[in-house]
């Protein structure tokens, strides 16, 4: 904490020096002395986390496979945070590298060649056994990695595992006889709106580019647009850009508080960063198991303050986590909790946002008990509910970079899940192939046809549709501006529904 004292002493000093703005020159010279000896001091402090945390820090090029989707389409959440500009920019530039890696894949396959290295980000090593801490979308879609640290020597790298919630990903590396040098996770929760905050990375290629700013705000969630992601940013003003996803915020003292993911616009000063309490969570499990399980309860949610009119009905609890839907088919169903609870504590520990919510869940051991606090209109109970994992379907669809299957069926206002057995008796169903409504947007296409949740989907596009993966494999080669026939199913009765995206 000394550069941290160091700082706030040249903080005072400038203060001091303000007062003394209309003195004479030889005694603002004689203040002035010490004012840039503590600048120097603040200097120094900068130059040394700079020189500190660089060795950890790497270059990740990756050569991806001839398949691979692009994640800056427009499938992509991270895709809408960038410039009307940006976008163009990087539109054009996929259209380029795809074209050309389907030039140079063809290449290779003839000569039998290396595939070629078209992406590049940024990533800290976090053990000496050669374990490397970046951004899922960094690695994702990769047929070879290859890791770069600041003396030039170069390793190959493999994926450990990846979490697309979190957009957390580790890599390994073999380090031979290397001696790697690791980043301190510093504990997040304990970092200050404020305080100083130093990205390091490879932005544009330019490769241990370090910037600074401070931390501008913690907790942020919501800046994806899509609700299953795991979002709990901390916000920054350091000048982050394309190619430091995966490199870490670091603070004054060197401790990594963060790991670069997204940006709002270039040169906006505001960037977001997964908090490092999240990534070491994350990454630890990914480095044991190679994937990391996550808990869920299966309730839509939102913290009590967001909804002022519904905390103005209700008395006795002024803070908590509001559950405003139960899917069916998920724990939360299978237990005593109903929309409208107020959960304010899991297990005795209070929460009062989505997040915290969400955080304290995550890691809960699968199918064992946990006791929610929860006010019910007046009332204060307890309620048991045993989570469950996070079913693969339920993956953002965003985050697997997957193509825009999805994208079109949300356009028409549609969400679905596989038809299980549970699905089939709580709405009645005789059991078929497949996929149950599970959600409907209001006001949507889907909803002014009248479909519910609930209803079957037996047919796309005079296709028959037995799973979530074949209904995204039709809806991938369909136009929803065109229109789109479905086949439902609602308690036994077959009828078929046109829908079209009109642009509403």
């Amino acid at each position: 904490m000394n550069n941290q004292r160091a700082v706030n002493r040249v903080v005072g000093a400038v203060l001091v020096s303000v007062l003394f703005w209309g003195a004479s020159p030889g005694r603002a010279a004689e203040e002035a002395k010490p004012i840039r000896d503590l600048a120097r001091q603040l200097n120094q402090a900068f130059i040394d986390v700079a020189e500190n945390v660089s060795p950890a820090v790497v270059v990740i090029r990756v050569a991806h496979k001839p398949n691979y989707v692009d994640p800056n389409d427009d499938t992509s959440p991270f895709f809408e945070l960038l410039p009307p500009e940006l976008r163009k920019r990087l539109e054009e530039q996929r259209k380029e590298q795809e074209e050309g890696r389907r030039k140079q894949q063809e290449e290779r396959r003839r000569l039998r060649r290396e595939p070629a290295f078209d992406g590049q980000g940024s990533g800290v090593v976090i053990r000496k056994e050669g374990y490397i801490l970046t951004n899922r979308h960094v690695v994702d879609g990769a047929e070879k990695i290859k890791v770069r640290f600041r003396d030039g020597s170069e390793f190959v790298g493999e994926v450990r595992g990846v979490d697309a919630q979190s957009d957390v990903a580790v890599i390994k590396i073999d380090p031979q006889d290397k001696q790697l040098v690791t980043a301190n996770l510093a504990d997040s929760d304990k970092t200050r709106v404020g305080e100083f905050a130093i990205a390091i990375g490879a932005p544009f290629d330019l490769d241990y580019s370090v910037t600074f700013g401070h931390v501008s705000a913690k907790g942020r969630s919501r800046i994806i647009p899509d609700p299953s992601a795991d979002q709990d940013f901390i916000q920054t003003d350091a000048n982050i850009n394309p190619g430091n996803s995966g490199g870490p915020l670091v603070n004054i003292d060197g401790e990594v508080i963060g790991i670069n993911t997204l940006i709002r616009g270039l040169s906006s000063g505001i960037g977001f960063a997964i908090p490092s309490n999240l990534a070491r969570e994350v990454s630890d499990k990914l480095i044991i198991d190679g994937k990391f399980v996550r808990a869920y309860l299966g309730v839509q949610i939102r913290s009590l303050k967001e909804d002022p009119d519904y905390r103005d009905t209700i008395t006795g609890v002024k803070d908590g986590v509001v559950i405003s839907a139960i899917p069916p088919g998920t724990p939360a169903k299978r237990s005593e909790l109903r929309p409208g609870d107020v959960i304010t504590a899991v297990d005795g520990k209070p929460v009062t946002t989505a997040q915290e919510l969400k955080g304290e869940i995550r890691s809960k051991a699968i199918g064992a008990p946990v006791v929610l606090d929860v006010h019910r209109f007046g009332k204060n109970i307890k309620v048991e509910v045993k989570p469950e994992a996070w079913p693969d379907e339920l993956t953002p669809v965003a985050s697997r970079r997957t193509p825009n299957s999805e994208d079109k069926a949300s356009s028409l206002g549609l969400t679905v899940q596989p038809l299980t057995q549970d699905l089939a008796e709580q709405y009645e169903i005789e059991k078929m192939e497949g996929v149950v409504v599970s959600e409907v947007e209001a006001g949507s296409v889907a909803d002014r046809k009248g479909i519910r949740v609930g209803d079957v989907i037996a047919e796309v596009a005079g296709k028959a549709v037995t799973n979530v993966k074949q209904f995204r494999q039709i809806m991938k080669d369909v136009d929803p501006k065109k229109g789109v026939a479905f086949v439902l199913i609602t308690r036994g009765t077959s009828r078929l529904e046109i829908l079209r995206d009109n642009g509403e």
